[in-house]
């Protein structure tokens, strides 16, 4: 009978509004590394997954960067695709209606080089039904400004998360850029601009060397640093940003089990997103949910945003 009982007691609630992005449970993946939703759908449901944050999306079509792109690190991997990509409008027409029919959360990546494209980008997502959030990727060179990156200037990532709120209706959440000075600054000036959440952190700047041919490995020399080898400093910067801004955090960088995830939330992420970890582990949304669950379960926590923060509140 007791059995029964406990059969029947409904689990922990994963559900999260992350800034008015509504996900069914706490594990998004990353743009970049799920494509369009369907790439992983030999072993993953895309619908099943709290949110899935399409492939970097531009005004135009780009072509990314020259070859090779990709290599490996101790505990992680650089890329460095250069944003490849079909353009907005390609998106909306071929990828977009087959995501809304399966009922796929959208959050859509955008990218630009001036103020000018991502609100461009952002007004005609904003008009197709079936996206739930916008993502801005900030770590793009502001070619009106000599090349700067927007995610590492306060002045700049203000000005774009505005131009974009004030061309959407839709949640609008900067991914930060690890690759600064004072991460606080940044994520100050992001909630200044109108941002809904925060998602932290994008990868950081890195390179290898081939020492046969004594060049470096990739055609762009320089590359995005992922993987668990990113995981601490992830943890500190969404510990001191917790600290410091009140908008929630979808948090990310060298996640790759259920107790990694766990240590997001309690540094102040109210979600997380996973890339890297799905290369080796492309089930790995649904093991992480499962750990997510079984954890609250047995620590008697009725919801995963019980757990937001925890590591602060112990000091």
């Amino acid at each position: 009978m007791l059995k029964d009982e406990l059969a029947s007691k409904p689990g922990p609630d994963l559900s999260v509004n992350l800034g008015g992005l509504l996900m069914k449970n706490p594990v998004a993946v990353a743009s970049g590394t799920f494509g369009y939703g369907f790439e992983y759908q030999d072993y993953v449901d895309p619908a099943s997954i709290g949110a899935v944050i399409v492939k970097g999306t531009t005004l135009e079509k780009r072509v990314g960067n020259r070859p090779p792109r990709i290599c490996e690190t101790p505990a992680g991997m650089l890329n460095a695709i250069g944003l490849e990509n079909p353009g907005v409008n390609t998106f909306i027409s071929q990828h977009l209606p087959r995501l809304r029919q399966h009922g796929v959360t959208v959050v859509a990546n955008i990218a630009g080089n001036t103020v000018e494209d991502y609100e461009q980008t952002a007004a005609l997502i904003d008009k197709q039904p079936g996206v739930a959030a916008i993502e801005l990727n900030i770590s793009c060179p502001n070619v009106k400004q000599g090349g700067l990156q927007f995610g590492t200037d306060p002045v700049m990532v203000e000005a774009v998360v505005a131009a974009v709120k004030a061309h959407t209706r839709l949640p609008v959440i900067p991914k930060l850029s690890p690759n600064v000075t004072d991460i606080v600054a940044i994520a100050r000036a992001a909630q200044r601009g109108g941002a809904d959440a925060l998602a932290m952190i994008n990868t950081l700047l890195g390179m290898a060397i081939d020492i046969k041919t004594r060049r470096p490995v990739l055609g762009n020399i320089f590359g995005g640093l992922s993987g668990p080898a990113i995981k601490p400093v992830a943890l500190r910067m969404i510990y001191q940003v917790y600290r410091e801004v009140n908008l929630p955090i979808l948090g990310g960088g060298g996640i790759v089990s259920s107790n990694d995830a766990l240590e997001f939330f309690m540094a102040g992420a109210s979600a997380v997103s996973v890339g890297t970890g799905l290369f080796v582990n492309p089930g790995l949304t649904a093991e992480l949910n499962l750990g997510i669950s079984q954890y609250l379960a047995e620590q008697g926590f009725a919801s995963v945003t019980a757990l937001v923060g925890a590591a602060h509140s112990q000091l």
